[in-house]
């Protein structure tokens, strides 16, 4: 793999995830559409499938070669080593709820590591990207992307804390976890799904923990954390998308939010 190599799929990356972003921000805005249940009962929606597709395609047309793993269809076995890992729309609880904190999220893993990441906010008109030695990047609006970085808050103290779902820790028998991470921080907010990790990674948050995650939900976030100077673990402060779990940290307070959840 080369820079090269990274260069040109964070291009088409960036580029199809705001095409895909604005299928299902026009869906977003109509808000007539069919929701329904998946085996797992999470919904889905016509958006959802209609931005994976699109998806798809461009990376098809692009790098035939590479690998496809999405949300909503089955997977395509690539050669190569590249896998693209597609979740068109994160937060579709969200998005059905007329909610504008879901987005759109594109990782690619080189033999199995994750190397790129794209999480565009249709609704917000926001993006951040970044690839292994590229840097992260913070677009708003039309303005030029800028430098993201985490914050240099080095107390918990004095930090903010995100997840998603308050529920899914009590579901996994981890409550534990959130009530010690909301005593020992500043504020504690559901600003959640990938709006929450862009937040950490924007220095406008510090800790974000899910305590159940799919790859698609966490492949785009570990380039992003780590090029915007923070991190992406499991609970146990392994960096990794595989664990089905997932902390965001500015770096600084890893040590001891994993002092908290690695023993829940």
């Amino acid at each position: 793999m080369t820079q090269h190599d990274l260069f040109e799929r964070l291009h088409l990356a960036v580029s199809a995830a705001r095409e895909a972003g604005q299928i299902t921000r026009r869906y977003f805005l109509q808000g007539n559409y069919e929701i329904e249940l998946k085996a797992d009962s999470s919904p889905v929606t016509v958006a959802d499938r209609e931005a994976e597709l699109h998806l798809r395609e461009r990376i098809e047309g692009a790098f035939p070669s590479d690998g496809i793993l999405g949300e909503e269809f089955p997977e395509k076995p690539g050669e190569g080593g590249f896998r693209w890992i597609l979740d068109p729309i994160d937060g579709t609880k969200t998005f059905v709820s007329g909610v504008p904190f879901y987005g759109t999220m594109i990782g690619v893993e080189y033999e199995e590591k994750s190397v790129i990441g794209v999480v565009e906010m249709p609704a917000l008109d926001e993006c951040i990207y970044a690839a292994v030695g590229e840097g992260a990047w913070w677009r708003l609006g039309d303005a030029q992307p800028r430098r993201a970085k985490v914050s240099n808050c080095d107390s918990l103290d004095d930090a903010v804390f995100l997840t998603t779902d308050v529920k899914a820790f009590a579901k996994l028998g981890r409550s534990s976890a959130y009530e010690k991470l909301q005593a020992a921080t500043r504020m504690t907010r559901t600003w959640g799904d990938c709006y929450g990790y862009l937040l950490v990674a924007t220095a406008r948050a510090e800790v974000m923990v899910d305590p159940l995650m799919n790859v698609w939900d966490a492949a785009a976030l570990q380039p992003i954390m780590e090029e915007a100077g923070g991190t992406f673990t499991d609970w146990r402060g392994e960096p990794t998308i595989h664990h089905e779990e997932g902390i965001a940290t500015n770096s600084k307070l890893l040590d001891r939010v994993i002092a908290i959840t690695g023993g829940c």
